[in-house]
């Protein structure tokens, strides 16, 4: 493929942001371990962050597939501690191996998913405003669940979830590829060609005899399988329950689909969009601790989580804004993006 054509690609914006904080990332973990860097602990260090960001990696798949449509959905990550809270509380509640439970919350968690899915798609209700109503909803469900964090997970789990693979591959990262094979098989189906029909132009599709609702339904379906994966790996990882901190998922998943080239209107991007933006989030939230760490080894100076985050935010913010106004392909900015989300919404209440 040569220059010209990735350019002309929908992810060109999200691989070039994280390329070049990739090459950051690496440049930071020289300078502040220069002796180890040639080593496998560099290495280590870098698979460490599949684990740590699994969660997150599947919650902006999850949301990348919905986006094609052209749909946003901000519960996506308050599902996922749903998800969480589910796998820590049902194998002590109802007394049955963590294999049987885990697998009745990912059918739980695509149920939710699918009603979701109904409500946009017979009700007419707009996605975004079902999906922050429905944040309150799953989140009150969470904490009658589970009022505080806490729980046990055994800890066969996470030797299984920390494990690498002939010694070199994060088990976390087999998660990512298996959702990722299960995209591009759909991708070549006639589900996904209605996905990207219905993003670019609902009426169009509806006129060309494609079944919208039911289409809606299905990728619903298939979104809560990520999300249901995402809130197992969490609990792997972390061997507890969380009832909330999912909620923000949500929102980072869509800066990182948007980051990455995905268009909010639909119809424009792929899964790669999703995981080059999601990269690019990671690595910021990887790089910028770091960055503190070293300054903070130089000056003497202490600098708490806050100032960290509000480094991390004024990039992340800064590279959506660079994303939207230098590799826009589409031709409408965010705000015309927004009111389209609207409009079709309101259309659908109409037919």
């Amino acid at each position: 493929m040569n220059y010209k054509r990735l350019k002309d690609r929908p992810e060109y914006s999200g691989m070039i942001l994280f390329s070049i904080f990739l090459v950051i990332y690496f440049i930071i973990q020289f300078l502040s371990d220069s002796k180890s860097f040639f080593t496998m602990k560099t290495y280590n260090n870098f698979a460490l962050l599949f684990k740590s960001f699994t969660p997150l990696i599947l919650i902006t798949m999850a949301q990348a597939l919905l986006m094609f449509m052209g749909i946003i959905d901000i519960s996506i990550g308050i599902l996922m501690s749903f998800a969480n809270v589910l796998a820590v509380v049902l194998p002590s509640y109802l007394n049955i191996p963590i294999t049987v439970a885990w697998l009745l919350v990912i059918l739980v968690v695509m149920g939710l998913s699918c009603m979701n899915g109904l409500i946009v798609s017979y009700l007419r209700i707009p996605p975004l405003l079902e999906s922050f109503a429905m944040i309150f909803v799953i989140k009150g469900i969470n904490l009658l669940i589970m009022p505080k964090p806490g729980g046990d997970v055994a800890s066969m789990v996470n030797k299984i979830y920390d494990n690498m693979i002939f010694g070199f591959i994060p088990f976390s990262l087999i998660i990512i590829v298996v959702c990722y094979m299960i995209w591009k098989y759909m991708s070549k189906t006639v589900l996904g060609r209605n996905i990207f029909a219905i993003g670019g132009n609902e009426k169009s599709a509806f006129a060309t005899g494609i079944n919208i609702e039911m289409t809606k339904i299905r990728v619903y379906a298939i979104s809560g399988l990520f999300v249901a994966l995402a809130g197992l790996s969490y609990t792997a990882a972390y061997t507890t329950g969380n009832p909330i901190t999912g909620e923000i998922y949500g929102l980072q998943s869509i800066s990182a689909c948007i980051i990455g080239g995905i268009a909010l209107s639909g119809g424009v991007g792929n899964m790669l969009c999703a995981l080059y933006g999601v990269g690019f989030l990671l690595l910021v939230q990887t790089i910028v601790p770091k960055i503190f760490s070293m300054i903070s080894k130089q000056s003497g100076m202490v600098f708490t989580t806050y100032w960290h985050n509000l480094l991390s935010d004024i990039i992340i913010l800064i590279g959506l804004i660079v994303t939207l106004l230098f590799f826009n392909k589409t031709g409408t900015n965010l705000g015309t993006r927004l009111m389209m989300q609207f409009r079709r919404s309101e259309n659908g209440k109409k037919k």
